[in-house]
């Protein structure tokens, strides 16, 4: 069993609080963590029907025979509990009491917020990244006066891209193909069928194949919504349950214009690279190498490295993209304080251009920017350093 980054924080905030909520998607390990943190503490399942209704129906029977070191796993199917959790808890505030798991931020957050506050630490858990699948101590690639060099892992960063980052596909030794089929049909399908009430699934499925093929790109409602024949309201609302349901993330510019006129719209990302082959058909490692969307999903496992290098430290990204109506971008900029932005280019290409620099130094030179490093991250496996940029090699951005 792989050691998760998270663990530290998990035990820490048992000391803490008396409820210590995991949110994260669906497969990500947040039930093993708690298990393996907490293994004397007893498990319940509101999946399982006859729980769900206890719950439901007798929450506070529920919480008298369910009132201390209890794993609640999904807790979002029995929103009617948080409310008895608040007394529970305010009558017995002794920590380290519950571990709630959930699968759906936006409703275990505003849960939360409404009753929970002061009263529960929380928690984000996303896929394995790159450091915790090599057993190795994460790095902030950014910081470059303490940057590592790992050796290269054992398999091919198409290997990565195309099998995705979950837990259980590692353990199990699992057929991505099969895996990611499964889990649209019983967990994407099933649990926004709940919130959705969508009519027709094959429009939704329809809609999540169009993401796939704009992933990394800027969004744009009109032209998904003419795509599907939706309103604007309709594509949001899809928009925003995909993503309080961790299947997608959005990276918004930054504003700070240096006196600049920029874009506005917010780029889409999936979290996990090998959910997004699936969606765009990619059904052997081998296709991937030219396949015409590489540089997208490149950039996405960039990106979900870089955000799974905050969340699993208990922090929240920092990060925007920039760009200039002009045509000048930078891929990321990550918030450093003190007026300092670090900025990143992501290039799929194992060959390195002098044109990959061109942005990184346009954005460099800007007289009122007094940041004066930044890094190119290539599918390549060797460091470079050209003058004040840092060149790294995908398998050590995490």
């Amino acid at each position: 069993m792989l050691k998760r980054s998270l663990s530290k924080y998990l035990k820490h905030y048992l000391t803490k609080y008396p409820i210590v909520t995991i949110t994260g998607p669906r497969q990500s390990g947040k039930t093993t963590l708690a298990k393996k943190v907490c293994p004397n503490y007893e498990y319940v399942s509101l999946e399982d029907p006859d729980i769900r209704g206890y719950a439901i129906n007798d929450p506070r029977g529920f919480l008298d025979r369910y009132n201390n070191n209890v794993i609640f796993d999904e807790i979002q199917q029995a929103p009617e509990i948080f409310s008895y959790l608040q007394s529970n808890v305010d009558n017995n505030p002794k920590t380290g009491r519950f571990i709630l798991t959930g699968s759906q931020q936006f409703l275990l957050n505003e849960k939360i917020s409404q009753t929970l506050t002061g009263r529960c630490a929380r928690l984000s858990l996303l896929p394995f990244s790159l450091a915790e699948l090599s057993q190795r101590n994460c790095q902030k690639f950014w910081l470059l006066e303490s940057l590592n060099k790992p050796k290269p892992p054992k398999n091919s960063l198409y290997y990565y891209l195309f099998h995705g980052m979950f837990p259980r596909i590692y353990h199990m030794k699992l057929d991505p193909k099969q895996f990611y089929r499964e889990y649209i049909d019983t967990y994407v399908t099933k649990d926004l069928q709940a919130l959705l009430h969508v009519g027709d699934l094959k429009i939704f499925e329809k809609f999540l194949k169009m993401l796939a093929g704009r992933c990394a790109q800027k969004i744009n409602l009109t032209s998904l919504g003419n795509d599907l024949g939706l309103t604007h309201s309709t594509i949001r609302r899809w928009l925003s349950v995909l993503e309080a349901s961790y299947i997608i993330f959005f990276l918004e510019p930054y504003y700070n214009n240096f006196n600049k006129r920029l874009t506005k719209s917010a780029k889409i990302y999936f979290l996990d690279t090998g959910l997004l082959c699936y969606l765009l058909r990619i059904t052997k490692i081998e296709d991937l190498r030219f396949h015409p969307h590489i540089g997208g999903i490149f950039e996405t496992f960039v990106m979900s490295e870089i955000m799974k290098s905050y969340y699993h430290h208990d922090q929240k990204p920092p990060i925007y993209f920039w760009q200039e109506r002009s045509g000048h971008e930078i891929d990321v900029l990550i918030d450093k304080g003190n007026h300092l932005l670090f900025p990143i280019e992501i290039k799929s290409s194992q060959t390195i251009s002098n044109q990959f620099f061109d942005n990184l130094n346009y954005w460099l030179n800007i007289k009122t920017n007094p940041q004066k490093e930044g890094s190119l991250i290539y599918a390549g496996e060797e460091f470079q350093k050209r003058k004040s940029i840092q060149v790294i090699p995908w398998y050590a951005i995490s």
